[in-house]
């Protein structure tokens, strides 16, 4: 990667302007000091990448280089996004992968429809809704999370492959090809990615494959060595070549079917065999005038944003101010409202009936802001989920990316926690989900979030577990106008609400957004948790009218791209230094 490159996209993970004084100097190619600042230089506290042509956000600066160059090469939204997706499992390995699965949002410009692809993970034939409970019925701690059992039928090859040969215009090798030479090349560990391995020794030392790959000797690798990963080289290799069938049938198969046998895992080949992609129709509202397109079941993401907008809209948090003590309020009441119903009505819609409808009708939440007091906390054991049948009729990672021909594509996918499973299939280089904790173990005990489930997300075989991942689109006018979404478990759903009601309600751009310090409320526990930065005073009015405010780690990290009349300005959350935003 050019010096240069570098650079801008290291200045652009510390909110700085990709130049301090307008110039006629490149410093992305093709971008110019002086288009990077359009937006409002002498009023903007942030400023955001500036593009023309296309713009890549993503939590890793080589993956975003590797989307940028597809772009570049006359590839569309959706070439780069595949492109960036094998990428990310090489050099973002805790959140990136091709052992996991996720969601991705697509507006078609060419036939102005959006549409949701579903390529979550599946739950393996022979799972059951008891098979986490002790004898006791009890939950056995750690069995949804660090064992094979753990694991779910990867989706994100299959999905991959499917979306670039529908909506794509290049080859599969091709797209792949950043990927391969990432892993058989190796790459520099940053702080960043050292912190992580560090923190998450203990598991991944547990596992013989694992320890080959991300160890040196005893210890996790440190920042500065490098990581090369021969194996999963050789895997994306077999993909490139052979399509998702070298994951599904051939022989990266087996190598995960023996893998699952030899620890009392539950995949078989049948179960991948089986695994199919789901196209879907997107869950859409309208906020102020905007139409706001996002994921619908297995993911509560785009269900709960709609629902909480509609909440929101009835109140004028313009004039309230951004995180102002009344703004924050009525956020957290709408987020407590919106959470409880999550618990009891979200589930996989291939198995179970969720009232998307009803929880999205406006006239469903004229009923629940009646039980909004504006001056009130309403505690959590108050709030019981609502009826919205009448109205029928910590680790992720996302990535946005905008092209020229308007065509925009949001992704969001997981292993679930760091590293997932932390478990590595023997001779694949290929990190495993622990994707089965996301359903309910046993209804009404929450999960590695905190989040409460009921029996609408109950285990049961083929099905998908229920997610909080929402990569959104918000269009103006029939095209794309913001294209966010975050990882952050629980906090995905109110991380990209705040980025949402900041674009539109305050007129952040994408920088400021991203900068600006973000509240979460799910319910239960009935905390609210808040992020350095807010006021003493806010803090101090919030605490009087009776939230149990807890100042806690950063939530999210987004990255968001708004299409403006004069161009594209995107930023990569600068609570992750390694991501960068790049376009020309």
């Amino acid at each position: 990667m050019p010096t240069r490159l570098r650079l801008a996209m290291l200045a652009a993970s510390l909110g700085l302007l990709f130049a301090a004084a307008p110039s006629t100097a490149d410093t992305v190619p093709g971008t110019t000091a002086a288009a990077a600042i359009r937006y409002d230089y002498e009023q903007d506290i942030f400023h955001p990448v500036y593009a023309r042509n296309g713009m890549v956000a993503t939590e890793q600066a080589l993956a975003t280089q590797v989307g940028l160059d597809i772009l570049r090469r006359g590839g569309n939204a959706v070439d780069a996004a595949v492109a960036v997706g094998f990428a990310l499992a090489v050099v973002l390995p805790n959140a990136g992968n091709i052992g996991g699965g996720g969601f991705l949002m697509l507006h078609d410009a060419r036939t102005g429809q959006d549409i949701a692809l579903d390529f979550r993970e599946m739950a393996p034939e022979r799972a059951g809704r008891d098979m986490y409970l002790d004898a006791e019925g009890k939950v056995v701690e750690g069995r949804s999370l660090y064992t094979h059992l753990a694991v779910g039928v990867p989706g994100t090859v299959a999905g991959m492959e499917h979306a670039l040969r529908r909506w794509g215009t290049m080859r599969l090798r091709d797209v792949i090809a950043p990927a391969i030479r990432l892993a058989e090349q190796g790459f520099t560990v940053s702080p960043t990615l050292a912190k992580v391995l560090e923190v998450e020794k203990d598991n991944l030392g547990k596992w013989p494959a694992t320890r080959a790959i991300f160890f040196r000797g005893e210890r996790p690798l440190k920042a500065g060595e490098r990581l090369v990963q021969k194996d999963l080289a050789g895997s994306l290799r077999l993909i490139a070549v052979q399509g998702a069938r070298a994951f599904y049938e051939g022989p990266i198969a087996e190598k995960i079917v023996a893998e699952m046998a030899a620890h009392g895992g539950l995949i078989t080949a049948a179960d991948l065999r089986g695994y199919r992609v789901a196209e879907r129709q997107p869950v859409a509202g309208s906020y102020r005038g905007y139409r706001v397109v996002s994921m619908p079941p297995p993911s509560s993401g785009g269900t709960h944003i709609v629902q909480i907008l509609n909440l929101l809209e009835r109140y004028p948090l313009a004039q309230y101010g951004a995180n102002s003590a009344r703004s924050i309020h009525l956020m957290a009441e709408a987020m407590k409202l919106a959470y409880a119903d999550r618990a009891e009505y979200l589930g996989d819609p291939d198995f179970v009936k969720v009232p998307v409808a009803g929880l999205t009708s406006r006239r469903y939440a004229d009923s629940l802001a009646a039980r909004i007091d504006p001056e009130r906390v309403s505690p959590a054991s108050a709030i019981k989920p609502g009826q919205p049948q009448p109205y029928e009729s910590d680790q992720t990672t996302h990535y946005s990316i905008v092209d020229g021909k308007g065509n925009a594509v949001a992704v969001t996918y997981t292993l679930n926690l760091n590293f997932g499973s932390g478990i590595v299939a023997r001779g694949t280089g290929i990190l495993l989900n622990d994707q089965m904790d996301d359903f309910s173990a046993k209804p009404g005990v929450a999960n590695a979030y905190g989040l409460i489930g009921g029996e609408a997300n109950a285990i049961a075989p083929r099905k998908r577990p229920l997610s909080s991942m929402s990569p959104t689109l918000v269009l103006k006018e029939g095209k794309p106008w913001l294209v966010t979404g975050s990882p952050g478990g629980a906090r995905i759903i109110t991380t990209t609400l705040q980025t949402i009601v900041n674009a539109i309600d305050f007129g952040m751009n994408p920088a400021e957004a991203a900068a600006t310090p973000r509240i979460h409320h799910q319910w239960l526990p009935d905390e609210l948790r808040v992020e350095k930065g807010l006021s003493p005073d806010t803090l101090a009015i919030l605490r009087q009218q009776g939230y149990k405010v807890s100042v806690k780690p950063t939530m999210g990290r987004t990255q968001t791209i708004q299409v403006r009349e004069d161009g594209l300005y995107g930023y990569s959350d600068p609570r992750n230094p390694d991501g960068a935003t790049a376009g020309f």
